[in-house]
């Protein structure tokens, strides 16, 4: 069983591999993961002794490396790949239908995007219709997305299995290093957090600008930010110009994610898409309250004010200030959301169920393919 990904970093295609690989059951499945860079997965993975490997690629369509893919899947035995991501994908399914393998890709995001050129926008539409037409079984992670696949391609179908959490990882009621004494913040101050990565998907800048505004309202509130990215160094230039060095704590990509999250009060995600957050998930079984924009598959998690609020994507820095300030201030509406979440997610959404239903799709396509 060939599970494929982009990179070896850990986002949300990649938790969700995690997830999976690690609770397949062994007895019927012998899970091989190929990525196309290295990093921390690609070390977890080796750690726990699943067979692990890299072929370097960053290009989609890289048709350099399809030999070697060829060549691996067949010396590895494979009776059935999985792809997980478009990139991932793209780069295995020639190999797969050569060697007349059945393959499943699960889409956690699809490639394009509102705001991009139309032409590029085009031709990724026309990419993945081309993809998942070649595809055995379509998986969407949210039904947002499988709505989208319906409407723009020509014939498309797909199961939805939804991203889901380790609940002995994320556990409300576990112990956990305190992160807040490690970065030097008070006991009594409350915490923004934003694990994600500083693109322009998930607008650093515009989260900056908003909790600045905030920061001045309210004292003793923090922003804690987790990850890399290209937009970076543009955060670190705005919080200076902002004057705000001392509110805002930048930390790089960790591993330690449950810890960040005991850490903090509030959580918030100002996506511009979305298929279905894993992060989203992370931090509400973690008790946290939790502020998103409304987009893609996002609203298939939170329902505004009852477990999490929901803004739009225009006027953004406002609708964030507005919603930040409000959970600041009005502690008891914040302890409510924070229940809430936890209660909506900690026990739905676990990697055991993913899990069991991956592995019904991988039976019954190999069934298919073998009679």
């Amino acid at each position: 069983m060939l599970e494929g990904i982009r990179q070896g970093k850990i986002g949300g295609g990649e938790s969700y591999l995690l997830g999976l690989v690690e609770n397949l059951d062994r007895s019927r499945f012998e899970p091989v993961v190929l990525s196309f860079t290295d990093g921390p997965m690609v070390d977890r993975l080796r750690a726990q002794g699943i067979s692990t490997h890299v072929i370097h690629s960053e290009r989609p369509f890289d048709w350099r490396v399809w030999r070697k893919v060829k060549e691996f899947v067949r010396e590895q035995e494979i009776d059935l790949v999985h792809a997980h991501g478009t990139r991932a994908n793209s780069n295995l399914f020639w190999a797969a239908k050569r060697l007349k393998i059945p393959i499943l890709y699960t889409c956690h995001a699809w490639s394009f995007h509102p705001d991009q050129n139309p032409l590029v926008r085009k031709l990724r539409i026309w990419s993945e219709d081309f993809l998942t037409s070649k595809m055995d079984r379509n998986i969407c992670g949210s039904q947002a997305n499988r709505d989208t696949g319906r409407r723009l391609f020509r014939k498309f179908d797909a199961a939805v299995i939804y991203n889901s959490i380790d609940p002995a990882r994320f556990n409300p009621s576990g112990k956990y290093k305190d992160i807040r004494k490690e970065l030097g913040i008070g006991k009594d101050e409350i915490v923004v957090v934003s694990v994600a990565r500083f693109t322009l998907q998930k607008q650093p800048l515009k989260l900056i600008t908003a909790f600045a505004r905030v920061a001045k309202k309210v004292p003793g509130v923090k922003l804690l930010m987790v990850g890399e990215g290209e937009e970076r160094e543009k955060a670190v230039a705005l919080i200076r110009e902002l004057g705000v060095e001392d509110k805002i704590v930048l930390q790089p990509f960790r591993m330690d994610v449950p810890d960040i999250l005991a850490a903090s009060d509030i959580y918030v995600l100002p996506s511009l898409w979305e298929a279905f957050p894993i992060a989203l998930l992370e931090a509400m079984s973690m008790g946290k309250a939790v502020i998103a924009t409304a987009v893609d598959g996002t609203p298939e998690i939170i329902r505004d004010q009852a477990n999490g609020i929901l803004i739009g994507t225009e006027d953004m820095e406002d609708q964030l200030e507005a919603a930040i300030l409000r959970l600041c201030v009005d502690k008891e509406l914040r302890s409510r959301l924070q229940l809430e979440a936890e209660k909506s997610i900690y026990n739905k959404y676990n990697v055991k169920t993913l899990a069991e239903k991956n592995q019904e799709l991988y039976l019954s396509v190999y069934s298919e393919n073998n009679r």
